[in-house]
């Protein structure tokens, strides 16, 4: 069980270091289109994303596919900028859910092969499909963490600032595509 603990641990710390900003930034604005009292629909959401992100992390790890790194490197940033454009266009309605659940899982399994090759690095023993399973339980827990830091900023701001939900989704699009433009540049 020590080994659990191990992985859980990095896969928390994995998605919390700010140096994975671009992960945190992709889930932020994938999230902005919500509100507090969606909540379930953003668990379901960040699920999806952490699913996508499992099983290309699992095929990279059981050596099942190869990844080109600088490939990715460019689609991460590219899932951002269209996460953001496309948040012009949605609002959380059940039928525009379903295409922000597909974004999530496919997306998920972009940024899953961003991550491989740390966790590649780092995986050490036999027992594969466990650092795996704790590794991304710990990813999950941690996205959680930072939806929920995420909302209860969103809250505040509304109640001191009276800010509505399409400016901070606008706010969150802005900033999501400008970083992502700046990211794609940077990567060429």
């Amino acid at each position: 069980m020590q080994e659990f603990g191990t992985y859980l641990l990095l896969g928390f710390e994995h998605i919390s270091d700010i140096k994975g900003f671009d992960h945190i930034l992709f889930i932020l604005t994938l999230c902005c289109i919500y509100s507090i009292t969606d909540w379930k629909n953003v668990l379901i959401l960040i699920t999806g994303f952490t699913l996508g992100h499992t099983i290309t992390l699992a095929l990279s790890a059981l050596k099942i596919i190869l990844i080109n790194s600088y490939l990715i490197e460019i689609l991460i940033p590219l899932t951002i900028l269209v996460t953001s454009i496309s948040n012009l266009f949605f609002s959380p309605t059940k039928t525009q859910n379903n295409i922000h659940y597909i974004f999530a899982l496919f997306f998920g399994c972009i940024h899953g092969m961003g991550f491989s090759n740390y966790f590649n690095a780092i995986a050490m023993s036999d027992n594969i499909l466990l650092e795996l399973a704790s590794f991304n339980i710990g990813l999950e827990i941690g996205q959680i963490c930072i939806v929920i830091l995420f909302f209860l900023l969103y809250s505040i701001l509304q109640n001191i600032f009276k800010i509505i939900q399409q400016e901070w989704k606008l706010f969150f699009s802005g900033a999501g595509a400008a970083s992502a433009i700046i990211l794609i540049i940077e990567r060429l």
